[in-house]
């Protein structure tokens, strides 16, 4: 089954939420802020076509990993290359490579940042664009599920 997690608006925790047809509310655990939800019996069979946070269905794919652990580990062996003489971004470099063999994939809503795990049909969904992105991000497009056509 399709894991949906949304981020809340009010306090930007993490909203984890699987699809019911019958769920019409996201409450967040933290703050108790509730979110609309419109799932459909696509997203409780794991199919993913549009997202039920924001309606758009324009999604990318990535690796599951936490941004923020990454920046913290490249920090931590920036600062010991100074004793280490550069071997500590070896060492990142080799767990690195490891974590990306061994972790999953991800999906993500451009426009609103919903992650979804355990994804269907993810091999449908591309990765990552930048002027995607900045198109949907800063002007709003909408790409109705279609990619950049140049």
């Amino acid at each position: 089954m399709m894991e949906v997690t949304l981020t809340c608006q009010k306090c930007g925790s993490a909203v984890n939420v699987y699809p019911s047809v019958d769920a019409h509310i996201a409450k967040c655990p933290i703050c108790e802020q509730e979110h609309a939800v419109k799932f459909s019996l696509d997203h409780q069979n794991g199919v993913l076509r549009d997202c039920p946070c924001c309606s758009r269905k324009d999604f990318y794919k990535q690796k599951d990993f936490n941004r923020k652990i990454g920046v913290f580990l490249f920090v931590l062996a920036a600062i010991l290359s100074i004793w280490t003489y550069g071997i500590s971004f070896i060492v990142l470099y080799l767990f690195d490579l490891i974590l990306y063999k061994k972790l999953g994939e991800v999906v993500s809503c451009y426009k609103c940042q919903t992650l979804f795990r355990k994804v269907s049909n993810i091999k449908d969904i591309q990765p990552f664009d930048h002027e995607m992105n900045d198109r949907i991000v800063y002007a709003d497009h909408d790409f109705g599920g279609q990619g950049l056509s140049h």
